[in-house]
């Protein structure tokens, strides 16, 4: 499959997300945002003063994944590191009131639970605060995160499993954890989703897709991805890095570039309606990623709905979750959008006639009252589109239908009949005519071939 499926069968995907089952091994983060006022300087520095309101935490990094996965109605293993402090357990009482993620987080003693703190004066986040320690993992707790990793792949059928390498950069996928990790996984032919942080993409050697950031994919491939064709060729060579089977690149208000082996790029464009804030969308995308695949998905469709839900979670402040349910609407508005845009005047209609021509296709026509639609209006129209390549259906008006079929006809208005067609996935555009016959649109349209019932 070279492009993705249409939104209403993307929506169809989400309904199985229940069926994915991700095991996150990572950096684990808390974050935490501390909002207020500020309405004047501190007269020690030319600083502002922070009166807070209010003070929140969330699931961050790998965390987040994990959270996001759960809100969209998969399941999740979370494995990382997290210290035995005041915010390892604040850490620890987040993931407890999320039934479907299973804690398999191990608690060090010594080690710092990594936090990150936003201050916030409105809107404007004023200060970050990081407390975290970057040290590798290694030695016995190294093999304890793997017996926890090899564990979590064992314990359930294949289907609908995927992994996801969160990685920081806090020490969690340490050479000692990262090489093994993969290996593991290929052994077990699970597919791996790894969020890179690294600079040498090589370390990634053996997943099954990468999903760099802009921002990564110039640093380890020294190459601008800002435009699609560079974009393309940076994502060629992380994929011959990597020897996976896919990189996704994530380019902001561009979209993504999905490079795959074998096969032609894809662009999808952003889907985002507005953004408030970036935090934590990466974590989203990458969760709808693995949640869609595990719910069976190919890839092109995977990274649609992975592209939707982070257009949704750009659009909320602060590190934030999207359900399955706002996806969906999202696609079935989308999906209603493209429906309206198929219905066309004369003008519209005979300039997307000539555009498809241009390009070399061959458009059908099709008319008729198509008051109520039933099974053999179904037959007709599909057996017309597959003897064309576009398929143009042209609709009495009801002033037509009545002089056709008497005065208490149509049943349903020519707004609704219209909107029905359009949503038809054989039909290519609709328009109305208003004379007793088609003859006047056919000579204006020319079509390559007419279908008549």
């Amino acid at each position: 499959m070279s492009e993705p499926a249409a939104d209403h069968a993307l929506a169809a995907i989400v309904r199985h997300f229940p069926a994915a089952r991700v095991v996150v091994l990572g950096d684990i983060i808390l974050d935490r945002y501390v909002a207020g006022q500020a309405a004047r300087l501190s007269p020690e520095a030319p600083i502002p003063v922070l009166r807070p309101t209010r003070r929140h935490a969330t699931l961050g990094g790998a965390a987040n994944v994990a959270l996001n996965i759960a809100t969209l109605g998969g399941r999740a293993v979370l494995i990382g590191l997290a210290g035995q402090d005041a915010a390892g357990e604040e850490l620890r009482a987040l993931l407890a009131a999320q039934p479907a993620i299973e804690d398999q987080v191990l608690a060090v003693p010594g080690r710092p639970t990594t936090a990150k703190t936003r201050f916030l004066a409105g809107a404007h986040q004023i200060l970050r605060l990081d407390e975290e320690t970057t040290e590798a993992a290694h030695g016995a707790l190294a093999e304890a995160l793997l017996a926890r990793f090899i564990a979590a792949l064992d314990a359930a059928a294949p289907e609908g499993r995927v992994v996801v390498l969160s990685d920081y950069a806090k020490g969690v996928l340490s050479d000692a954890v990262l090489g093994p990790a993969l290996a593991a996984a290929a052994a077990r032919g699970v597919t791996v989703i790894a969020d890179p942080k690294r600079a040498d993409f090589t370390a990634y050697a053996g997943a099954t897709i990468l999903t760099p950031n802009e921002a990564e994919t110039r640093l380890a491939t020294r190459i601008d991805a800002a435009e699609d064709a560079d974009a393309e060729r940076a994502g060629a060579a992380a994929l011959a890095a990597t020897g996976g089977q896919a990189v996704l690149v994530t380019r902001s208000a561009k979209g993504l570039t999905l490079v795959r082996r074998d096969l032609a790029p894809l662009h999808l464009p952003t889907r985002a309606r507005a953004v408030a804030d970036v935090s934590g969308a990466g974590d989203t995308l990458v969760a709808a990623l693995a949640v869609a695949l595990g719910a069976g998905a190919a890839l092109p469709d995977a990274a649609a709905l992975a592209n939707a839900t982070a257009g949704l979670s750009v659009a909320k402040p602060g590190t934030a979750t999207v359900s399955a349910e706002e996806v969906l609407a999202t696609l079935h508005l989308r999906e209603l959008v493209a429906t309206d845009a198929k219905i066309a005047g004369d003008d519209a209609a005979l300039a997307q006639v000539a555009a498809w021509r241009a390009a070399g296709l061959k458009v059908g026509f099709a008319n008729g009252c198509f008051d109520l639609i039933h099974p053999g209006h179904i037959r007709l129209l599909s057996e017309a589109r597959a003897a064309c390549d576009r398929l143009v259906v042209a609709l009495n008006t009801d002033a037509s239908v009545r002089r056709l079929k008497g005065p208490s006809r149509p049943v349903q208005n020519e707004t609704a009949r219209a909107t029905v067609m359009a949503s038809l996935s054989p039909v290519d555009l609709v328009t109305l005519f208003d004379d007793d016959t088609p003859l006047r649109l056919i000579g204006l349209l020319r079509p390559d071939v007419l279908v008549k019932g």
